[in-house]
């Protein structure tokens, strides 16, 4: 019997059950701010300090390495505005296919007194070799390129990138890779990675928990001021509940990590010879990506439209990255691609979780294809 099918795991992942019975006693009976000094708040604090060991050993961090934050917006901007307020202004640099999170935050301070430069990628997403050895020429003092891509899933190889960049200060966005790829901060910082920042919904967590995983030789400046919250980088009382389920979910993120891996790239695998049946253009396919992440356009068919279609069908996709949907333009990734305008306004992501079986991809295939049928008898009716 059909069932809908959530393909959308690059927006947001249900919670774990796990992790919400973790969570669920900090809403109740051990409601105690982490801050005070009676048990109440020894208990809270002791919670606190378990979820941080968690969230460090996911990442090959040590804990005090782990700034929690409200997601990795805030770890982003945490980073970028953080860093940049105890350097003198000069040049940042970010890739050109950031998430919001970075650039909105690069070009603002842009507007204080920085040079921004976007380092180009080649057309599958990477970062192009020639730009960047070009921008590292001139000693940026910071620079920021994600690990893993939220539309494409094209993975960068930072530590490489980051070797290059010797007095920069470098950063990369860790949220989608968490929990799908190895993430081993402590083999990064050695090759010059400084922070990266993580969320703990993208991998079975609540919304409202992240983390700025940053080298303590890194000055930064707090987006936020007040009680001294998280070594003096990020006041205000600790959101227990979401924190202590941001450490479960990282614990059993990297669990089982080798072999949801496996399980998720033979499905994409299935679902992109599929496509590829339907006359499809895969983005990043001769990249490496994410086991869980396919991101592809039909000819003629808006992705938009397409979604909509597939959302009334029972199949839950995106037209692109969830912070930017209500942006109808194509998407700045793809355009930083090269990839032409009409055929980037048709790109469609599908990311798969847990919870994704074969029976939803085929099911997922035999109606985008009928979806697909539909919309172009429907085009060629009002040519």
């Amino acid at each position: 019997m059909f069932a809908p099918a959530y393909l959308d795991h690059n927006a947001t992942t249900p919670v774990l059950p796990a992790v919400l019975e973790a969570m669920l006693p900090f809403f109740g009976q051990q409601f105690g701010n982490a801050s005070s000094r009676h048990e109440y708040g020894r208990a809270a604090r002791r919670a606190v300090d378990e979820a941080r060991q968690q969230v460090a050993e996911a990442v090959g961090a040590h804990p005090t390495e782990v700034v929690f934050t409200s997601g990795g917006s805030e770890a982003n901007n945490l980073f970028l505005k953080g860093a940049a307020a105890c350097l003198k202004a000069g040049l940042v640099a970010v890739s050109a296919v950031e998430h919001p999170s970075v650039r909105e935050p690069a070009r603002d301070l842009q507007r204080s007194g920085w040079t921004l430069r976007e380092i180009a990628v080649d057309g599958e997403g990477r970062v192009d070799a020639a730009d960047y050895a070009e921008v590292i020429a001139r000693r940026p003092g910071l620079v920021s390129v994600m690990l893993a891509n939220n539309e494409t899933g094209v993975l960068q190889d930072i530590g490489q990138l980051a070797g290059m960049a010797a007095g920069a200060c470098f950063h990369a966005d860790a949220v989608q890779a968490l929990g799908k790829v190895a993430v081993d901060f402590r083999a990064l910082n050695a090759r010059g990675v400084h922070a990266l920042s993580l969320s703990a919904h993208k991998i079975g967590g609540p919304k409202g928990a992240g983390a700025l995983v940053v080298d303590k030789g890194i000055e930064l400046k707090p987006l936020i001021s007040g009680g001294g919250h998280e070594r003096g980088l990020r006041s205000g009382t600790e959101n227990v509940p979401a924190i202590v389920g941001f450490g479960v979910a990282c614990r059993l993120a990297v669990s089982g990590l080798a072999e949801d891996a496996e399980r998720l790239g033979r499905l994409r695998d299935l679902l992109e010879r599929g496509l590829a049946e339907q006359g499809a253009s895969i983005f990043g396919a001769a990249a490496r990506r994410l086991p869980n992440t396919v991101y592809f356009a039909l000819s003629g068919i808006d992705g938009e439209t397409l979604v909509s279609k597939l959302d009334r069908a029972g199949f839950a996709v995106a037209s692109g990255a969830a912070c930017s949907s209500a942006n109808p333009e194509a998407s700045r990734v793809l355009t930083a691609m090269g990839v032409a305008p009409e055929l980037a306004r048709g790109a469609v992501r599908v990311s798969l979780g847990a919870e994704t079986t074969m029976e939803q991809i085929e099911d997922f295939m035999a109606a985008l294809a009928a979806t697909v049928s539909q919309l172009r008898g429907l085009a060629a009716l009002a040519a």
